[in-house]
């Protein structure tokens, strides 16, 4: 029998994201979102014999498929179960003073999707969890029956962008207790939503998820520790798979390419801001259609590369 690490894993973007880091030998690179290795693995390659790589992930079992996937490359490899946010800790932990690429493929991994009990999927009958790893504090059950109907509104407009919010939360709190994702899919599917080309749950889910694990602060965090980690030519980039992550990354690293940020109207700078970035493309590098075609998760990938530059 095979192992999860020799069963087909598709990374999102792998080619684009190895041409944008330029892996070379000798050079570090982190991986903040490792889920099975996939990205890992390439870097890995590219950047024989000597290239060392960090990965992060919160998901033990990711870790462990992981760690398997890599274990050919022996010492060259070494992965944290830790949030990307405490990547400035980890990376002084170790003494990795600087790097020369990052990579952050963001939201759940189709491992995660395709374990049921997991709870990312309403596709599957299974707790209410959606929790990235164990330290993660609230699953989703206990939002969705703990939260009021106005935060719930809240949570499903402001994370799953979704205008049928107040009418979704009004049908979650008038069923409760909600306890299964099937449950909780079925009272969305009967609020009463006028049809669509997703599945009516679908953005409640991704609502949920995102506040679970608060994905959105937790990228905000983390960009300004990239930066300061990565050499003069060092790279980051971040695959973002909808517009709230897409919003940040591409806000983020316009802001950091810019020397001053002062608002137009002012006629001398102050700010005394200096551009840290220089993006590689205004415009997000997506999958072909072919990749989209083979990999269903791919469709909506959107993938964002800067470089670092010395501050003047």
């Amino acid at each position: 029998m095979s192992s999860k690490a020799d069963q087909p894993h598709f990374p999102v973007l792998y080619k684009e994201i190895i041409h944008a880091l330029r892996p070379k030998s000798a050079g570090r690179y982190v991986d903040c979102t490792v889920g099975a290795g996939g990205h890992s693995a390439g870097i890995l390659e590219a950047s024989s014999p000597d290239g060392l790589l960090l990965g992060f992930d919160l998901d033990p079992q990711a870790l462990a498929i992981a760690r398997e996937r890599l274990a050919t490359f022996g010492k060259r490899a070494r992965l944290v179960q830790e949030s990307y946010v405490r990547l400035t800790r980890v990376l002084k932990q170790l003494d990795w003073r600087y790097v020369d690429g990052m990579v952050l493929d963001l939201g759940v991994s189709s491992m995660q999707l395709d374990t049921a009990e997991r709870g990312f999927s309403f596709l599957q009958d299974a707790p209410l969890d959606m929790r990235f790893g164990p330290e993660v504090e609230r699953t989703a059950g206990e939002l969705v029956n703990t939260l009021s109907e106005v935060e719930l509104a809240d949570l499903i407009f402001r994370y799953g962008e979704d205008r049928q919010a107040r009418r979704i939360a009004r049908a979650i709190v008038q069923a409760r207790p909600l306890r299964t994702t099937k449950e909780l899919a079925e009272v969305i599917a009967g609020s009463g939503r006028r049809h669509e080309r997703i599945h009516p749950a679908t953005r409640t889910f991704q609502a949920l998820r995102i506040a679970v694990n608060d994905e959105l602060s937790a990228l905000e965090a983390a960009l300004p520790q990239a930066v300061a980690a990565l050499n003069p030519a060092g790279r980051l980039a971040v695959i973002s798979f909808h517009s709230l992550e897409d919003r940040i990354v591409k806000q983020f690293m316009r802001l950091e390419s810019r020397d001053c940020i002062c608002p137009p109207e002012q006629p001398v700078c102050t700010c005394g801001h200096k551009a840290t970035l220089r993006e590689i493309s205004r415009r997000p590098i997506t999958p072909t259609g072919e990749e989209s075609q083979a990999n269903s998760r791919a469709h909506s990938a959107k993938l964002r590369i800067a470089e670092r530059i010395r501050s003047i």
